[in-house]
């Protein structure tokens, strides 16, 4: 009597000889998945990838462990998403660097290395100082800047990131060289915010959401966000075509993403697992109370945003002197 495993699965017999065909594929996933976050423990992208990780521990009976992969301004840790094998047990969340990376000369992480499963987040980009700033308002701010060049410092994230260019394409916007305020590199927000309380920088770009805690604690203060809408989360907060006449709307997002060539099986659960935890009032409720909205995409939506993303932002670069190409 012969006896077969699954792992053999199916036996063919021609002419006495026997031949195996492939293995069957074990349902994913069966053991433990790594989420890579490119971004500092802390920030707002570490702390929407653990929500989002303990939601899919509980949908697939697996740890999904959170990494932080830093540097590099982000491409670090975009660049080792997307030179993982695409077997689905490393996957990661990609930000809207991704779209910038490749203009800037930075290979290994444009949108079509990766696997696009869905959008979750996607909040705009806000202006904040020192509690203690002489600014009121936001066109307080960008005089300031028009009087004292070189002397007002911003941080939020790298050099040539979103949170960069969201302040510097601002200044172009306006007509003001945007060297007129410095850029500070730094590994995300969270650093950023404790560079501005520590007086070391003037302004930080970056989500509202980012700097809520500096902001409770009243060591910062929120006075602009560059989009053309309120936010329905923080309705308070004036649009910089409210405040400064001006259109200028670079909307982050944040999405779960593996490397190209990633199993349909694999697309296929995660994608219907975003869809299923966005929905979720307990998950809304607990992004909405960290200062987060939640926008879900799924994958092919997902994908035709980052590429009209990747679009604009690359003209904008160009505007502003970052790109080259």
């Amino acid at each position: 009597m012969r006896f077969f495993t699954a792992a053999l699965a199916a036996t063919v017999f021609m002419g006495g000889a026997v031949a195996f065909t492939a293995p069957a594929l074990a349902d994913w996933p069966e053991r433990p998945v790594t989420i890579i976050v490119p971004w500092s423990a802390g920030g707002g992208t570490d702390a929407t990838a653990r929500a989002l990780a303990q939601e899919l521990e509980e949908r697939f009976g697996q740890p999904f462990n959170v990494v932080n992969r830093t540097g590099g301004g982000g491409l670090v840790g975009h660049i080792t998403i997307a030179n993982s094998a695409p077997d689905g047990y490393t996957l990661g969340v990609i930000t809207i660097e991704t779209t910038m990376f490749e203009a800037q000369g930075l290979p290994g992480a444009a949108p079509e290395q990766f696997t696009l499963l869905g959008r979750y987040n996607a909040d705009p980009i806000a202006l904040n100082v020192r509690a203690d700033a002489p600014y009121e308002t936001p066109r307080d701010l960008i005089e300031a800047v028009k009087a004292n060049p070189g002397d007002l410092k911003a941080s939020g994230a790298n050099r040539g990131g979103l949170s960069h260019l969201a302040w510097a394409g601002l200044l172009n916007t306006m007509g003001i060289d945007p060297e007129a305020s410095p850029w500070v590199a730094s590994d995300g927000s969270a650093p950023a915010m404790q560079q501005l309380a520590a007086d070391a920088i003037d302004i930080v770009s970056t989500s509202p959401a980012e700097a809520r805690s500096l902001v409770d604690a009243g060591e910062a203060r929120t006075l602009v966000v560059l989009a053309d809408e309120r936010s329905s989360l923080h309705p308070e907060l004036p649009t910089a075509r409210e405040a400064l006449g001006v259109e200028w709307s670079p909307l982050p997002f944040r999405g779960m993403a593996g490397p190209a060539g990633l199993p349909d099986e694999v697309v296929g659960k995660m994608s219907d697992a975003l869809a299923e935890i966005t929905r979720d009032e307990d998950f809304i409720a607990m992004m909405q109370s960290r200062g987060f909205s939640v926008a879900y995409q799924d994958t092919g939506t997902f994908t035709d945003t980052v590429k009209r993303s990747r679009d604009a932002l690359v003209k904008a670069m160009q505007a502003v002197g970052l790109a080259k190409q």
